[in-house]
C-alpha cells in the first residue's frame, strides 16, 4: 500500500469566523438538523475544531486510531477501506459532502478502516468528547444525529444486499443511480458528474473486476442509458438505471 500523502491544515483564523461557519456553510442543511435556533447553533460553534485540509491521498484516519474527532466533510470526496486477511485493499464506501466520518469507532473507540481523499477535500473536525456532551443538552441534534447513525446502518445493509444478491449489472446500475441522487441531494446535476473514484475502485467497492465495469460502462453507453466521457458521466435514461436496480428491467 503506498505511503499517504501529508495533510494539510488551514492558517488559524479569528473566532468569531469559526463560529459563523456552520451557520453560513453551504451545506449545513445536510450535517445539521433543521430548526436549530441562533443560540444552539452557537453552542455547536463553539465546539467545531479547525477546519483541516487534505490533498488528494491524504488519509484522514487509519486502522486502530483512536477516537478524537469526527469529521464533516465540507468539499471534496473520500472512500473509506478495510485491509483483508490477504493483505489486500477492500473499500467500504465513497463519501462526499454533508456526510459525517469517523463514527466507525464510536462503539470500541477505535478506528475500524482507513479513510482517504480522492481529491483535494477540507473536513471540519468535530471532537467527539465536546459533541456528547452537547449531545446530553441537545435533544434535537441528539435525534439527528441518531438519523445520520441510522442512515449509516442502512446504508451497510445496502451494500450487503447489493453484493449478496444482485447481478454486476444490478450492481452497477444502482451504484450509479445512488451517486446521481446525492449529488442531487446536494444541489449539484443529477444526470451529469464526475467520477471521483477509478475504476478500480469501483470494481474493488462492488466486488466484481475492473475489466468488468470497463465491460458495464460500454454496455450503458451502447444501450443508450449513459454518455461516458473519460470520468464524466450522464445519464441519459435515469428510470431505466432504476427499473434495472430493482431487477424489473434485464437490460440484455
Amino acid at each position: 500500500m503506498s505511503q499517504a500523502l501529508p495533510s494539510l491544515t488551514l492558517p488559524s483564523v479569528p473566532v468569531e469566523i469559526l463560529r459563523a461557519s456552520c451557520a453560513t456553510c453551504s451545506i449545513q442543511q445536510l450535517c445539521l438538523p433543521m430548526g436549530l435556533d441562533a443560540a444552539d447553533m452557537n453552542r455547536l460553534d463553539q465546539i467545531i475544531g479547525r477546519r483541516r485540509k487534505l490533498s488528494r491521498g491524504a488519509t484522514l484516519f487509519r486502522i486502530g486510531d483512536p477516537l478524537v474527532n469526527l469529521y464533516a466533510i465540507r468539499l471534496g470526496h473520500f472512500k473509506t477501506y478495510q485491509i483483508n486477511q490477504g493483505g489486500a485493499e477492500q473499500v467500504t464506501g465513497f463519501q462526499m459532502g454533508g456526510e459525517l466520518l469517523g463514527m466507525d469507532a464510536i462503539s470500541a473507540d477505535r478506528h475500524h478502516c482507513n479513510a482517504q481523499s480522492l481529491e483535494d477535500s477540507e473536513v471540519c473536525e468535530i471532537p467527539f468528547s465536546s459533541l456528547q456532551k452537547l449531545l446530553a443538552d441537545m435533544p434535537t441534534l441528539l435525534r439527528h444525529f441518531h438519523r445520520m447513525m441510522s442512515q449509516e446502518i442502512t446504508r451497510e445493509q445496502g451494500v450487503m444486499l447489493l453484493l449478496g444478491n444482485m447481478q454486476a449489472t444490478q450492481r452497477f446500475a444502482a451504484f450509479i443511480s445512488n451517486l446521481a441522487a446525492r449529488y442531487e441531494a446536494r444541489g449539484y446535476s443529477g444526470t451529469k458528474f464526475q467520477l471521483r473514484m477509478s475504476r478500480e475502485e469501483i470494481g474493488n467497492y462492488l466486488g466484481l473486476t475492473i475489466e468488468s465495469i470497463s465491460r458495464l460502462l460500454s454496455k450503458f453507453k451502447k444501450d443508450g442509458l449513459l454518455r461516458v466521457s473519460n470520468r464524466e458521466i450522464e445519464l441519459l435514461n435515469p428510470a431505466r438505471l432504476k427499473a434495472i436496480t430493482a431487477g424489473t428491467d434485464t437490460c440484455n
